[in-house]
């Protein structure tokens, strides 16, 4: 997250929590401690915190992290178009000779 979203994010609690301090030195340290944080899944852990406890949230309270890339998912996409650059008459001898081989490892 950044300064503005961490101001958003402070905007709201100050509608709900009137006596939630903010200050120009409570921003920065938010916004040093969230700047991994995921925006949306903050101000939706916000949301439904607010309507489950009486006294302002911590950071703690608060932190949500993007989900981790899925490396292998995108490796088979990279596999699948370097699959298709490979021209048809290399995958027709590539298939001929995994038979061959097939037929030989069975007997």
């Amino acid at each position: 997250m950044n300064r503005e979203q961490v101001k958003q994010l402070f905007k709201f609690l100050v509608s709900i929590y009137p006596n939630f301090e903010v200050s120009s030195h409570k921003l920065d340290v938010w916004t040093r401690m969230m700047k991994d944080m995921d925006f949306n899944r903050v101000m939706a852990k916000a949301e439904t915190y607010v309507t489950e406890n009486r006294f302002p949230p911590t950071i703690a309270d608060l932190s949500a992290y993007a989900p981790d890339e899925n490396k292998h998912l995108e490796q088979m996409k990279q596999w699948k178009r370097e699959a298709q650059q490979v021209p048809d008459e290399v995958k027709h001898r590539f298939r001929q000779q995994l038979l061959q081989l097939v037929q030989v490892k069975r007997q």
